[in-house]
């Protein structure tokens, strides 16, 4: 089992379409058609279900993914190693909810950008989950996330301590108790904020709430100051909003009313010089790294 049809594979696999793993890779498609074949024979079972839609991954395929992801993100990680400087250069992938995204990493983005320019940085956005999947399927060298992660490949860092509230129209003048009954302005499933506000109202008597689902956090903020429902948002998200009176902002109970938004990265993973300067750019106010000793040399 060669290395370059086990990366064939699990392009395929994230694609889930012949023809765009084929470009992705630069191949011609019956290159990818025949590597893919060639491994299927090799490991003597099909590793995907074809249809109309594409290919889907079948049982076997699915516990190939798992080990493809762990050699190729080993390989990478060697390749990383040895070309290692002092100087931080190449490549950084870093992943965070939009929330974070858009208020926190903004400043510290352009202040890392700024020190180190030989450094090509990009940020993906997605749910916390999401994220957890792509740092473990070493897609990101890390990534910030809205909740505790206790996987035992995964290191975690607090970095933000969030200030939560539920947020109504500026309009609205109803007591927080009053405003259960409204629909609510989420994230897909996978969010942290979304999870928190499901918990809260069930404790509040609400089992089945109307529930909107935006891809944004600026359609969820627009959502809201229209009145068309509720979200949960951190405090610094909102705070022009509130102070313009496009929004308002209800306490909740001591408990659910702070969330910690985390940074993570594989334990086993490689720490290049470009990710342990990030990592030493982080807030200080949390120096217990949690789940590995910080061994990075910057």
């Amino acid at each position: 089992m060669e290395s370059g049809d086990l990366r064939i594979f699990q392009c395929v696999a994230q694609e889930g379409n012949l023809t765009k793993a084929a470009a992705r890779l630069g191949y011609v498609q019956s290159n990818v058609t025949a590597r893919i074949r060639h491994l299927e024979t090799e490991v003597g079972t099909p590793l995907f279900i074809r249809h109309n839609r594409g290919m889907t991954l079948s049982p076997a395929g699915e516990m190939l993914l798992t080990y493809a992801d762990k050699i190729i993100g080993l390989l990478n990680d060697a390749s990383k190693a040895l070309q290692a400087t002092n100087t931080p250069s190449g490549p950084l992938r870093i992943g965070s909810t939009q929330t974070a995204a858009a208020v926190r990493l903004p400043e510290l983005f352009a202040k890392y950008y700024k020190q180190f320019p030989a450094v090509s940085l990009s940020l993906a956005t997605g749910n916390s989950q999401m994220l957890i999947d792509q740092v473990m399927g070493y897609e990101l060298e890390g990534a910030f996330i809205g909740c505790s992660c206790d996987h035992s490949d995964i290191a975690s860092v607090p970095v933000y301590d969030e200030e939560l509230y539920i947020v109504s129209s500026g309009v609205d003048a109803e007591p927080v108790e009053e405003l259960t009954g409204k629909p609510i302005l989420v994230y897909s499933m996978g969010c942290s904020y979304r999870q928190t506000l499901e918990e809260w109202l069930r404790s509040s008597g609400v089992t089945r709430p109307v529930i909107m689902e935006f891809g944004t956090l600026e359609a969820i903020i627009s959502g809201v100051a229209s009145g068309m429902g509720i979200s949960l948002l951190p405090e610094i998200v909102i705070r022009q909003q509130i102070e313009s009176g496009i929004l308002r902002k209800h306490s909740l109970p001591t408990g659910v009313n702070h969330m910690m938004t985390r940074f993570i990265t594989r334990k086993d993973a490689f720490v290049s010089s470009a990710l342990g300067a990030f990592m030493a750019m982080l807030p200080k106010e949390y120096d217990m790294i949690e789940g590995r000793k910080d061994t990075s040399e910057v």
